[in-house]
């Protein structure tokens, strides 16, 4: 890959001649975190209280309308996925009964203490654990993580560490957010359960292998698991 077109996880010192010459797919090219599988980044798709659902484009990169949000609860979170990844069968085998991973990026809960409004952006999260999820039978985990910088969240290294009120909201509005209020079909998504920090890093980890076999061709150079 050209050098001057090459992708980066940006830190001070770097040259003019790391920086992208052109926008980057927000799944393909953006890079999967300083330091992963504990401190990685969120590219978010919907932010707290947001009444649609948008959800990003695999063609173009951009933010598409899904829909809207099926009932009354709203994000608690900000949320969308960690670039790189890809939840595939590594992934399916961690979550009890799966059958396979549903096929896109790895989802990303962020919490922070002051409110952000703006979405398409890039947010450095650390990982302090997950929400396990089945839709229809297929794995589709929810990373939870924290703001890399905010210093109210500095102490919580792990899920049990956050207040339970907090962990409860993220549960119902995943447990519920595909319900069709106007129709007797049953809920698609069976909520398993939650994990800490440990097993969430796993997670991350099998979904950036998932990523790497699904899309062999990729610039490896940035964020490649052991």
């Amino acid at each position: 890959m050209n050098e001057i077109n090459k992708v980066a996880h940006y830190s001070p010192g770097m040259t003019d001649a790391s920086f992208d010459r052109f926008r980057p797919h927000p799944w393909h090219g953006l890079s999967v975190g300083a330091e992963p599988p504990g401190l990685i980044d969120a590219y978010i798709e919907i932010t707290p209280n947001d009444g649609v659902k948008y959800e990003i484009d695999k063609l173009t990169g951009y933010l598409r309308v899904d829909r809207p949000q099926g009932s009354a609860a709203l994000p608690p979170t900000l949320y969308g996925f960690v670039p790189r990844t890809y939840c595939g069968d590594r992934v399916a085998e961690l979550t009890p009964r799966a059958t396979i991973g549903d096929g896109d990026p790895l989802d990303i809960c962020v919490l922070s203490q002051q409110r952000i409004e703006r979405a398409e952006i890039v947010v450095p999260a650390r990982v302090v654990g997950g929400l396990r999820l089945l839709d229809n039978g297929e794995a589709d985990d929810k990373i939870i993580a924290v703001l890399a910088s905010d210093t109210v969240f500095h102490y919580a290294k792990d899920l049990k560490q956050l207040p339970d009120v907090v962990v409860n909201r993220i549960v119902h509005y995943f447990g519920t957010y595909k319900l069709e209020m106007s129709s007797d079909a049953d809920n698609p998504i069976e909520v398993v359960g939650t994990y800490g920090a440990d097993e969430a890093m796993a997670v991350v980890k099998a979904s950036m292998l998932d990523y790497n076999e699904m899309f062999p061709q990729g610039d490896r150079r940035q964020g490649d698991p052991d």
